[in-house]
């Protein structure tokens, strides 16, 4: 197929956790054989911290507006088999219009925060996305799945939502021999309605055990934002560096947004990508998360410091390994992007056929 991607950014991860997502994608399907195009919108501080400015897979190309992308990929989306507009696009509504009438083959929103975007669609912000575009779409693929799929169908009138989680690429997150530098670490861009979290399951365990070393890496966080000595922070990781933070972790911590933890399935990017490099991790509670992990198994589940600072103290580094172990083995089985291309294609397969 040739297939268009219009995303909110393949070049760079700063801030951002698509970029990872939209390169194991287009990776795999390019290893598919498909012709695949990335388009991203060049803004500028994207632009000043390109981590991949030249993709190696399919094409990617910059345009610097509406008019631009008209002019020059006009004839790209019109004889695309597929084109995939993505979540948090620069003026995405007007660019999901203009795509809905110039392209003659299926058109698929991947919504890579699908809560925010409920969230939004209920207040008539049209950021990126309107009411009155859901229905148009062949495919609405949601990066949450569990009840809020049904609502996105019946209430918000998409005619095929479908789950279409985020991913690890195995060749960018595998296990890695490094020295333990942290008990525990996080990885994961500042954002305030998880901040609480990440402060009662990483900052109040480090005060409470002064003699172990934490570490909080990520962009975006406020300077007045005050850490206990322990606590290492670490500006943000291009995606080639995260293995080597991850493998440095005896055990690193998954905190969820307060919209993804309040509607449920919604396991983020960070939490898979963990998982593919073997470290055990230990998250927060949210509905459908013993959908993707098993508790106790192949992951650990922890509600308060309290239950973290036990995990630190009492699990045995052979425990540990088996979780870390397990975990990975249920990414690369269900969650690479392998696995996301063949459902790729078999969700525009059935589409197709609707449309028949």
């Amino acid at each position: 197929m040739k297939i268009v991607f219009l995303g909110l950014s393949i070049t760079s991860s700063w801030g951002n956790g698509h970029a990872t997502n939209y390169r194991a994608l287009v990776r795999a399907l390019a290893a598919r054989g498909h012709d695949v195009l990335f388009l991203e919108r060049d803004m500028p501080w994207y632009a000043t911290r390109r981590d991949l400015p030249s993709p190696p897979w399919g094409r990617t190309e910059l345009y610097t507006s509406l008019a631009d992308l008209r002019d020059r990929f006009g004839t790209d989306v019109a004889e695309a088999h597929l084109v995939v507009i993505g979540s948090y696009v620069p003026e995405g509504t007007a660019v999901a219009d203009w795509v809905l009438t110039t392209s003659a083959g299926a058109i698929a929103f991947w919504d890579i925060d699908t809560p925010v975007t409920v969230k939004k669609l209920e207040r008539r912000d049209e950021e990126y996305l309107s009411r009155a575009l859901v229905p148009r779409f062949d495919l609405y693929l949601s990066f949450t799945g569990g009840p809020l799929l049904d609502r996105i169908q019946h209430e918000f009138g998409a005619r095929c939502a479908r789950p279409f989680y985020c991913m690890a690429d195995r060749n960018a997150y595998r296990p890695l021999d490094e020295e333990e530098r942290w008990s525990l670490g996080h990885l994961g861009t500042y954002s305030a309605d998880r901040q609480a979290s990440l402060d009662a399951l990483l900052v109040t365990p480090a005060r409470a055990l002064p003699g172990c070393h934490f570490a909080v890496a990520g962009a975006q966080y406020p300077p007045e934002l005050a850490w206990p000595v322990n606590v290492e922070r670490v500006e943000h990781l291009a995606p080639n560096e995260h293995a080597r933070f991850y493998a440095r972790q005896r055990f690193t911590l998954n905190v969820t947004r307060a919209d993804m933890v309040s509607a449920g399935w919604s396991p983020s990017v960070r939490l898979f990508e963990a998982a593919a490099c073997g470290v055990p991790v230990i998250s927060d509670h949210w509905d459908g998360l013993d959908s993707f992990f098993r508790p106790g198994v192949e992951i650990l589940v922890a509600t308060s410091a309290d239950a973290v600072v036990a995990i630190l103290q009492e699990l045995s580094p052979a425990e540990a390994q088996r979780i870390g172990a397990a975990a990975r083995r249920r990414v690369l089985a269900e969650h690479a992007p392998e696995r996301r291309a063949e459902l790729l294609e078999g969700y525009v397969r059935a589409a197709a056929k609707v449309a028949a």
